[in-house]
């Protein structure tokens, strides 16, 4: 994932304090998928505390999709054509 590999090239530590916050988002995600707010179409966003990324998904009956880990402010919007394919 390119960034980690950003952190990385720059801090062993925040490269390991991003992994652990993005494994921390899919875990509460994937327990709660409806407790986070709707954010763009039928996606939601679950914000990260420490890093400038959030895990965008989509819910499914039985499944939640990761649509994108996606920075805030880097090309806002890039993951929308990924909705178009289905799951």
């Amino acid at each position: 994932m390119a960034a980690f590999e950003w952190y990385a090239e720059r801090s062993v530590a925040a490269a390991e304090g991003f992994r652990e916050e993005l494994r921390h988002a899919v875990e509460m995600v994937s327990t709660a998928p409806g407790r986070w707010p709707r954010f763009s179409g039928r996606t939601r966003r679950y914000v990260f505390p420490r890093f400038p990324y959030s895990l965008v998904y989509r819910m499914f009956v039985n499944d939640v999709e990761v649509v994108a880990v996606a920075h805030g402010k880097r090309r806002p919007g890039y993951w929308r054509s990924r909705l178009r394919r289905a799951p």
